[in-house]
């Protein structure tokens, strides 16, 4: 019970010291990313593949009101088949921009998230969005690695667990 009661207490501290500027800024990205009919890409390794494909899945729901229009929004981490394929026929570093350099419009956003910010995939795919003129968000913990330098708005949170 003591781990728990630990774990429970550093969640409650970490989400009481969120930065509320950086995560206003997202909330105003994601949603003019809405109103011009832009494509949300999430992109993340292991557990931050999870939460984007969690986080994609709930942005297109986001919207499922009546007749209003839906939210564009896609993990690129959630076609296995052609991540393996990729992965294997030219390497795992560019499996995210890949897709990208297939899917993207301009005005589209790119959401990426990894733990450490040092992901050598993502941070392909946040350098090429931003090339193409991309609006990127970066979610990172840690001490943020390169992501919390090359994302556009960057919600570092202050965690090593």
């Amino acid at each position: 019970m003591e781990h728990l009661e630990g774990y429970l207490s550093q969640i409650v501290h970490t989400v009481q010291q969120l930065p509320q500027p950086p995560l206003r800024r997202i909330a105003a990205a994601l949603w003019a990313a809405y109103e011009r009919d832009a494509t949300i890409f999430v992109c993340g390794n292991g557990g931050s593949a999870a939460t984007a494909s969690h986080f994609a899945c709930d942005l297109s729901k986001w919207t499922i009101h009546g007749r209003a229009r839906r939210v564009r929004a896609l993990a690129l981490t959630d076609n296995i088949p052609l991540l393996t394929a990729w992965s294997n026929d030219q390497g795992y570093a560019d499996v995210f921009v890949e897709q990208l350099r297939a899917l993207y419009r301009p005005g589209d956003v790119l959401f990426a998230t990894s733990g450490s910010g040092k992901s050598p995939n993502v941070l392909r795919a946040v350098q090429w969005a931003a090339l193409e003129g991309a609006t990127t968000v970066g979610i990172t913990g840690f001490d943020g690695g390169q992501l919390a330098r090359s994302a556009e708005i960057v919600l570092r949170v202050d965690s090593s667990s």
